[in-house]
């Protein structure tokens, strides 16, 4: 995917656009989304802030170096030009896309940038051929449950076991697809 490609756009022309493209995780601005990202559940996890060790420490066990093509990609949002959100999306199986690392800073929230996300996400699987897409939250992030029902996704039995996931979505991607 080219990174100059527009893949999801909003605004209305007296805001701040959202525009969203696929950029490789370990660019400057990539970087410090992720580490934002990581700062940000891990400290509400802990209850407490996070340092940049720890941070540190948290990239390394969870690399994204399975989200790149042909098997996944990683997309940052820009608001105005601004990085300020980002998110990954890596295929499963051939017909099971997961997102993963779906982050809008605090203060872009409630700007669209979390729909701007999920539009370019779903593109992004539909590209790698994906039938639907799946993710796994936890109960804490209250308000990206709410985000992901808001479009479209529904709780699904677990299809994973990992250590923070209590929450299980899914979204068709083809109409008529049936779920696994």
């Amino acid at each position: 995917m080219d990174r100059n490609v527009i893949i999801s756009e909003t605004g209305d022309g007296a805001t701040p656009r959202w525009s969203v493209v696929a950029e490789a995780f370990n660019t400057p601005d990539a970087t410090a989304l992720r580490r934002a990202y990581y700062a940000e559940v891990a400290g509400r996890y802990w209850k407490r802030s996070v340092t940049e060790a720890e941070i540190d420490e948290g990239l390394l066990d969870f690399p994204a170096d399975d989200l790149t093509p042909p098997t996944g990609s990683f997309l940052v949002g820009r608001w105005g030009g601004v990085p300020l959100a980002c998110a990954g999306i890596r295929l499963l199986d051939p017909r099971t896309a997961e997102l993963t690392r779906i982050y809008v800073d605090p203060r872009a929230r409630g700007t669209g940038g979390g729909a701007a996300l999920l539009a370019a996400l779903e593109e992004a699987g539909r590209a790698l051929g994906a039938e639907r897409v799946r993710l796994d939250t936890r109960s804490d992030l209250v308000e990206a449950r709410a985000l992901y029902a808001r479009h479209g996704y529904r709780e699904i039995p677990a299809y994973n076991s990992g250590p923070y996931a209590e929450h299980w979505f899914e979204k068709p991607l083809v109409p008529g697809s049936v779920p696994a």
